[in-house]
């Protein structure tokens, strides 16, 4: 989408995926931030599998801004559990 975001990571580790097929990768841990410019496609992961990710997601804009892209994951989605007044209950 159109706005900016910061991640930052607070527990766990984080595998970010980003580019036209994903193609390029970083990972990121506690204390570490993620910086996504406007309209780039990406793909956040767990790195670690059966332990919880933790994160602290800001956005420059008020609107939530989400575009799922017609593109194939490198790696499986996974379920999120999102802790904030937009996701009520997902």
């Amino acid at each position: 989408g159109h706005v900016e975001s910061v991640i930052y990571i607070v527990k766990g580790r984080a595998r970010m995926r980003w580019g036209e097929q994903l193609e390029y990768v970083a990972e990121a841990g506690p204390g570490d931030f993620i910086y996504v410019p406007p309209y780039v496609p990406h793909q956040e992961i767990n790195a670690l599998a059966g332990e919880p990710l933790e994160c602290v997601l800001v956005r420059s804009g008020q609107i939530p801004v989400v575009v799922n892209l017609d593109i194939e994951p490198i790696e499986p989605p996974e379920e999120v559990l999102w802790v904030d007044d937009i996701h009520k209950g997902d």
